[in-house]
């Protein structure tokens, strides 16, 4: 597959999701709208980013598009294709899904005992997942994990240990060894760094890196630290309440950030030498079951105007490689020819110095 403008190999594809949480409660029925209407791509060797506060869907959207969902979360729309596979990966049988995981598609959880069995050893679980994948003979495939265990500076000691007699750092890097051994097209990596102190979480940040470019990896990387996004994603897309608000290049996001949510999180960073008080953003996040009309973030925006009440935005390039979708800095143009917008988005929110 190739991006729009045809620049790009693209080695994921999603196109207006919608995966949903439906309950159904004494004949009545419920739905908490975790990812709705999303659409983005990443290309190959690239890292995408995907930021936002918790509980605007992030973990949804991943297990979403890793094909790793249960009941009630439920894909009601949507397609997600990779460029390994012919078909949307939702098309796939068992069989053929079980088939692809850990070679083309691994995953990277958040904390390294769910994917570590506590009752065997470390050795164990790469004969699990990697072995049937690899085809090759055991004491060949034990040497090949010897030496990529190396190559990401970590002794073959590990393989004999219990998950438990590690440190939640050594456990966090051999689950990124298991994500890897197979040198997998896509990882997917759900803020595999949350519970790691900032030493461990550097390394371990680094270990990814190196990792994803020695074996060529396209990967979508989760985290709700924008401190982190900063160092380690190429282009960052930013969530708000189960939608895509804001994607760019990251550098870019962090330059000029344009959507009123992204603003506020970058204007909530701590910068050196800078000790005057941060503005807290006011109220909080819309529940899913009952999202408010129009842009969901309007009940919060110091931009909101009427049309937002009314009408979701699109996700509009505002500039080349930078797509936002806000009524703010993509004006509508009503029937009778009134555009509806703001001018001086960053002076006019005041989270923008």
């Amino acid at each position: 597959m190739t991006g729009a403008n045809g620049s790009k190999k693209v080695m994921l594809a999603v196109e207006h999701l919608r995966a949903y949480y439906v309950m159904r409660y004494f004949g009545t029925q419920r739905e908490v709208r975790a990812v709705d209407d999303i659409s983005l791509e990443v290309g190959r060797n690239e890292i995408y980013g995907l930021a936002g506060e918790s509980s605007s869907g992030k973990t949804t959207f991943v297990k979403t598009i890793a094909a790793a969902i249960r009941p009630p979360l439920t894909v009601v729309g949507g397609s997600i294709r990779y460029s390994f596979l012919d078909r949307d990966i939702y098309r796939l049988d068992r069989a053929a899904l079980s088939s692809i995981r850990w070679r083309h598609l691994s995953y990277i959880p958040q904390g390294s005992m769910n994917v570590l069995n506590p009752v065997r050893r470390v050795r164990e679980s790469f004969n699990d997942f990697a072995l049937p994948h690899m085809g090759l003979p055991k004491q060949q495939f034990s040497n090949a994990v010897i030496a990529h265990l190396e190559r990401l500076q970590l002794k073959p000691s590990v393989l004999d240990a219990y998950p438990h007699e590690l440190s939640g750092g050594m456990r966090q890097r051999v689950a990124i060894a298991l994500a890897t051994v197979c040198r997998p097209d896509f990882i997917i990596a759900d803020e595999p760094t949350t519970a790691l102190d900032v030493v461990v979480q550097k390394s371990v940040l680094e270990l990814i890196r190196e990792a994803q470019r020695e074996i060529g990896s396209s990967m979508i990387f989760v985290t709700h630290d924008m401190a982190v996004h900063a160092n380690i994603s190429d282009r960052l897309g930013i969530m708000y309440a189960g939608r895509l608000v804001e994607e760019a290049p990251t550098a870019e996001v962090f330059r000029n950030p344009k959507h009123p949510y992204t603003q506020h999180l970058i204007a909530s960073l701590p910068r050196i030498g800078d000790n005057s008080p941060r503005t807290a953003l006011t109220g909080a996040p819309p529940s899913m079951a009952d999202p408010p009309s129009g842009c969901r973030f309007h009940p919060r925006c110091p931009l909101a105007m009427d049309i937002c009440r009314e009408l979701a935005p699109e996700m509009i390039a505002a500039d080349p490689h930078h797509r936002v979708a806000c009524h703010a800095v993509n004006p509508v143009v009503r029937p009778g020819g009134e555009q509806m917008f703001a001018k001086n988005l960053g002076q006019r929110s005041g989270l923008v110095q």
